[in-house]
């Protein structure tokens, strides 16, 4: 009995190791931290908290908020699907294209 628990203990444990390593991998396949990357997506969470200034202040109202939030929504599906296409990282291309469309958007808040 207690050779059974203790196999089935090591399973367990092998089973949680390989698991682990599979994510630790998935990460490094999804770099999210590449630099170009991050500087797409800090600038679209900055300018989220931009939205949620203006609505509470009252410079906008709050169907401005969701259709910009909604803008910003959709560049950062674009900057992923770049990113899943080129091993988790994006170019300087895409990086300016997608930088050109928060341009628009940040245009936009506080008008």
């Amino acid at each position: 009995m207690m050779k059974r628990i203790t196999r089935v203990f090591a399973l367990m444990m092998a089973v949680m190791f390989l698991l682990g390593n599979t994510a630790g991998f998935a990460e490094s396949q999804w770099n999210k931290n590449h630099p170009r990357r991050h500087e797409v997506n800090a600038r679209l969470n900055k300018q989220n908290r931009r939205i949620h200034k203006e609505v509470k202040e009252g410079d906008i109202t709050k169907a401005q908020a969701r259709k910009q939030h909604r803008e910003d929504l959709q560049i950062r599906g674009e900057e992923r699907a770049m990113a899943s296409q080129n091993g988790g990282h994006i170019n300087k291309q895409e990086q300016k294209t997608l930088n050109q469309q928060e341009n628009a958007v940040s245009r936009q808040i506080g008008q």
